[in-house]
């Protein structure tokens, strides 16, 4: 991006505009030799070559000042294309071919060409004098043609420096971007971890903390009968086992959760049936899968989709209070999520307005992936979850 793009390097410029000028007084002093004009001569094209070298640096302190410099250096080539001389003076007519050089590198185009019909113009009145009309018009075609390639390569060049620096002003503002977009990952990255995090001590909080208290109790309930009732000793030891089972079950739920990669490795009806058949769920609770088509998704999508049922998974087992429940997954197009199950529902107002049961986290995670999240339910009437691409008409992965 910050590669130059000129037509030619930096110096170019300037060599022509030394060979040009340097010619003009070779063959001033060529045709001045020995000639009383010689001195006047050299003179006018020193101060014409000073004005030159001065006029960026007068130029940058007063804007204006470049038609006045133009004025001033157009005067000399006539002034000296008049002299009379043993040969004609026409070769001094290279200078309005510097001066076509520099305006098309400094004006608008329009001007800039409007500068050098002007410069035309000029040299064609002495040339006329000098040869002529007939053989002017040869000598004006010549001083043209070197006018307008001078003047139009530096259009060229100059148009050229602009696209360079276009292309650094979008080269940084991409980098902007891809700075702003690296910040939004992070964030995004930050707030997954603070998500998950959370959720974790939430179900740590709901299911092993509760259980591992209930161990407590069990165990000391199991001493004071060891004194008092032996004969009942065992069936609470059996129960004390029941809630350590329970505890490792949900150990390795929780577990499985903060590896959701390895948990869709396989596919995301395998996923979910895994973890339906590990997931401790109620006795009088019936929980199937329904499978149509056999596409794949991207690997973002099947994690966030297992993520978003496993949660789906978890409000079911214990909020709902159902009898059945279901996942049902559409694997071709129209591609779709639905998790429902028959239990006391709730009403959305309120749930809303709490944030709970994990809805905003799914929501969030089904966005990332460019899904759209839909939630029906009432009380009494059950619950239903379905998850679409924003988008349909997509490939299988």
């Amino acid at each position: 991006m910050t590669r130059s793009t000129r037509l030619l390097p930096a110096w170019i410029t300037p060599l022509f505009i030394g060979l040009l000028f340097g010619s003009v007084v070779l063959r001033a002093v060529s045709a001045f030799q020995q000639r009383p004009q010689l001195a006047a001569v050299l003179g006018v094209l020193v101060w014409w070559l000073v004005l030159l070298l001065i006029e960026p640096w007068i130029s940058r302190r007063w804007r204006r000042f470049f038609l006045i410099y133009l004025a001033l250096q157009a005067a000399p080539p006539l002034l000296l294309m008049t002299l009379p001389v043993p040969s004609s003076g026409d070769y001094f007519a290279l200078l309005f071919s510097i001066l076509s050089l520099q305006v098309m590198q400094r004006l608008p185009v329009r001007l800039g060409a409007a500068c050098l019909a002007l410069f035309a113009l000029l040299t064609a009145v002495p040339l006329v004098r000098l040869f002529g009309p007939a053989a002017a018009a040869g000598y004006l075609l010549i001083y043209l043609a070197a006018n307008a390639v001078l003047g139009f390569y530096a259009l060229a060049n100059r148009q050229a420096e602009q696209a360079r620096a276009a292309n650094e002003r979008l080269a940084a503002e991409v980098d902007q971007a891809n700075d702003r977009l690296r910040q939004a990952a992070e964030g995004r990255e930050q707030l997954a971890v603070a998500r998950a995090r959370h959720a974790l001590a939430r179900e740590l909080h709901d299911s092993v903390t509760q259980t591992v208290f209930s161990m407590t109790l069990a165990t000391e309930s199991a001493l004071l009968l060891l004194d008092r009732q032996p004969a009942r000793l065992p069936a609470q030891l059996d129960h004390l086992a029941d809630l350590a089972r329970s505890a490792l079950a949900q150990m390795q739920t929780l577990i499985s959760e903060l590896k959701p990669e390895a948990e869709v490795a396989e596919g995301l009806e395998s996923a979910l049936r895994r973890h339906l058949a590990e997931r401790r769920l109620p006795e009088d609770l019936a929980f199937t899968i329904e499978v149509d088509g056999e596409g794949r998704l991207e690997p973002a999508e099947e994690r966030a989709l297992f993520a978003i049922a496993r949660e789906a998974v978890n409000n079911v087992v214990k909020h709902a209070r159902a009898s059945h429940a279901s996942i049902r997954l559409h694997l071709a197009d129209p591609w779709w999520m639905e998790v429902s199950d028959d239990g006391r529902g709730f009403a959305l107002e309120g749930a809303a307005r709490s944030g709970g049961v994990g809805l905003q986290g799914m929501r969030e995670q089904a966005e990332e992936i460019g899904w759209s999240l839909t939630l029906t339910s009432s009380p009494g009437r059950g619950t239903r979850l379905t998850a679409r691409p924003r988008t349909q008409g997509r490939s299988p992965a």
